[in-house]
């Protein structure tokens, strides 16, 4: 079997997918340790089809800003004002309570050397911390775990709600992917090729789907059990994916990380009351998600990071929306992160060739800050080059 089609068909398998080939340079640590660092849970939530970061942090004191969107651009009154320059859109309330309390950080600017602007290149580039001209299989948190194993007394290496895709997740984690209601999505199939070949890639491979089979039984046994969260999530789709995440981690004995989706935010035409509403469904369910880590413990011990593929162009289009563009902020909360705005305010009036946004902090800066401040682990080998965290956590 060609390596190529061994990785599709561990991609169509739904469950899980795994990348025996993974090589890391960094030596594997200890199980104590490993079980002491994964405890810190990581909720990454992914933004689908690129979020609109200037009419989230809105840049309201930027003459260029209202030039640029003379329909599309937020008024300073419908703003939550963070200083003389940037305001959060006000439909974002709910997360309010948590930049007054320190625990919600925003990172501007946020890009890569040569963007890429197709949906499909660009959220691989994200989810493999890649180079635009460079392919890997494997995402950056299998790469992670391929050294730093998640101990296996944990239910799993990650749960992930709302999208079968595994994202950061692809080519190497147990995970175990739900629907938003908490079915799981489909069934491993890779039982069926045992017949085909033994040992190797092919062994690890059905080692690995007996390993996320048994924590779905696990899981699918344990949903017997009566989970009376007190928090109150909201009633609409990504309510729904936080109050399945949350009710999935109570019965379960530990993952390393959470996978969420919201979308999509591809907002090309009619964006003013489709961004505003996703907006609100992402921090109705952010805020719902924050109560339940409270009620479960599981809070000061939490880091909940957005990402998207990309941004949107700075100029609205002509059918009352936005196109495909570079940077975006994105939140960074939890009750570990230093909250407050981190990276530099765009200038629209100073645009690139392409009239986009030039990006001012790399999105493995990020990830280098999950690996080395929440996880405590060197980020160099796992991120394939140097890249500063940021004093968020």
């Amino acid at each position: 079997m060609k390596r190529r089609d061994f990785l599709s068909l561990l991609g169509a398998s739904g469950l899980l997918a795994v990348s025996p080939t993974v090589a890391i340079a960094a030596a594997p640590s200890s199980d104590a340790a490993n079980a002491e660092r994964f405890r810190r849970l990581l909720i990454l939530v992914e933004l689908k089809g690129g979020n609109d970061g200037l009419n989230t942090l809105v840049p309201y004191a930027d003459p260029a800003y209202y030039a640029l969107r003379p329909q599309l651009a937020i008024a300073p009154d419908a703003l939550f004002k963070l200083n003389d320059h940037v305001g959060l859109n006000k439909v974002i309330a709910p997360l309010m309570p948590l930049w007054e309390n320190g625990h919600l950080a925003v990172v501007q600017g946020l890009g890569y050397p040569q963007p890429n602007l197709s949906h499909f290149r660009s959220i691989e580039i994200w989810d493999t911390a890649s180079r635009s001209n460079q392919y890997l299989d494997a995402g950056w948190i299998s790469r992670t775990l391929a050294s730093n194993p998640v101990p296996s007394v944990f239910t799993a290496d990650a749960l992930v709600v709302g999208s079968s895709d595994l994202g950061p997740l692809a080519g190497g984690a147990r995970a175990v992917t739900l629907g938003v209601n908490g079915d799981f999505e489909r069934e491993a199939r890779l039982a069926t090729l045992t017949n085909r070949a033994g040992g190797g890639a092919l062994a690890h491979v059905l080692k690995v789907e007996a390993d996320v089979s048994h924590a779905a039984q696990s899981l699918g046994n344990a949903r017997q059990t009566n989970i009376a969260l007190k928090t109150e999530f909201p009633n609409h789709e990504f309510g729904r994916t936080c109050r399945t995440a949350c009710e999935t981690l109570a019965r379960s004995n530990g993952v390393a990380v959470m996978r969420l989706t919201i979308g999509s935010f591809d907002t090309h035409q009619n964006q003013a009351g489709r961004h505003s509403a996703l907006l609100t469904q992402l921090s109705e369910g952010v805020a719902s998600l924050k109560s339940a880590l409270v009620e479960l413990g599981n809070w000061d011990d939490s880091m909940i990071m957005t990402y998207s593929e990309f941004g949107r162009r700075p100029r609205e289009n002509q059918s009352g929306g936005t196109d495909h563009g570079t940077v975006a902020p994105h939140f960074v909360m939890g009750g570990r992160v230093r909250g407050g705005l981190y990276g530099q305010t765009p200038t629209l009036a100073h645009l690139d060739e392409t009239d986009n946004l030039p990006w001012q902090i790399d999105f493995r800066q990020m990830y280098a800050t999950v690996l080395e401040r929440l996880w405590q682990l060197p980020s160099e080998d796992l991120l394939g080059g140097k890249f500063q965290s940021l004093n968020i956590v």
